[in-house]
């Protein structure tokens, strides 16, 4: 009790310019956490307002609309929101068992250390590359290489919609292997992070009790790291959906409509980069609502990561 009277003592006798840098901090807190929230709600307004021509002009039917065409002046962005999904969501679905392997084999002793660490490094350069690099890359080595064996995809499942389109050049598919380049790192990388936060008592009490290597990892590890990795893997579908230079490069830019992963294709951020530089009037407006629907599809990503990240959490 004396000892918790001399503490408050103590904090009450701090001099007057302890207690102002203390004040100014807890003020610059405060503003840079309200800039933050401005700057969002200011690119809103923007954004609201730059659609709010399209909005009334097509309404929900914007996004169900498939044809964009400025000769016509009739826009809807149905094809570019697919084509975001579609992408987006088969690469998270290809890159997440790809990354977090990659994290176990880098964070457990399953090669030499120096071996381990030498990966390591070459997943954070491949973070480093640029997207135009990677784009560039894309069609001039991937695409090339890719395009005989999705032609003998074609001549066997060529009956199947998903597949039904010959590869003759830039499309969905190479679009979805660049992507999984682009978010490798991020997954491995929070993987990573999280693995190597799980304490080691847990490790010695699986193998402690008999466990394999693999069962401890699949058990005990991945259950105790989940959290963080599930955060990973949704910032990294958040990135995929977002990405612009490397996507525009090589997905085909086209705006006619086709299940097929093959045929040419849009996404929503591809389509803004390409047209708005030369787009007047109602183009114009209604790229910024097609803005306006991919920062919804983004928001819609944060929240539900938030929520799985909580609830893993007090499951684990």
């Amino acid at each position: 009790m004396r000892k918790g009277l001399n503490d408050l003592y103590l904090l009450r006798s701090r001099s007057k310019s302890e207690k102002f840098v203390d004040k100014g901090f807890k003020t610059l807190a405060i503003g840079m956490a309200a800039m933050v929230a401005i700057v969002l709600i200011a690119i809103i307004i923007v954004v609201i307002f730059g659609a709010k021509e399209s909005i009334g002009k097509y309404g929900l039917n914007f996004l169900v609309i498939s044809e964009w065409n400025p000769v016509t002046d009739r826009y809807g962005a149905f094809t570019a929101i697919y084509g975001t999904l579609l992408t987006s969501l088969a690469s998270i679905l290809i890159a997440v068992p790809i990354g977090v392997g990659t994290a176990i084999f880098i964070t457990e002793d399953i090669l030499p250390r120096k071996i381990r660490d030498f990966i390591g490094i070459l997943v954070e350069l491949l973070a480093a590359i640029p997207s135009v690099v990677l784009g560039l890359w894309a069609i001039f080595v991937l695409e090339p290489f890719l395009r005989p064996m999705l032609t003998s995809v074609y001549n066997t499942l060529g009956w199947i919609p998903f597949l039904g389109t010959k590869p003759i050049g830039p499309g969905i598919a190479p679009a979805i292997i660049i992507l999984i380049v682009m978010i490798l790192p991020i997954i491995t990388s929070i993987s990573r992070d999280s693995l190597n936060q799980v304490p080691n008592t847990l490790r010695e009490a699986a193998y402690g009790i008999g466990a394999t290597r693999w069962a401890a990892i699949f058990n005990v590890l991945i259950p105790a790291a989940i959290s963080g990795i599930a955060g990973g893997v949704l910032l990294a579908l958040g990135r995929a959906m977002g990405e612009t230079m490397a996507v525009t490069m090589i997905i085909g830019n086209s705006n006619n409509f086709s299940w097929s992963l093959f045929s040419p294709g849009n996404t929503i951020s591809a389509l803004i980069a390409n047209q708005f530089g030369e787009a007047d009037g109602t183009q114009v407006s209604s790229l910024m609502y097609a803005a306006l629907v991919l920062m919804f599809l983004t928001l819609a990503v944060n929240v539900i990561a938030n929520l799985v990240v909580k609830k893993l959490s007090l499951k684990y």
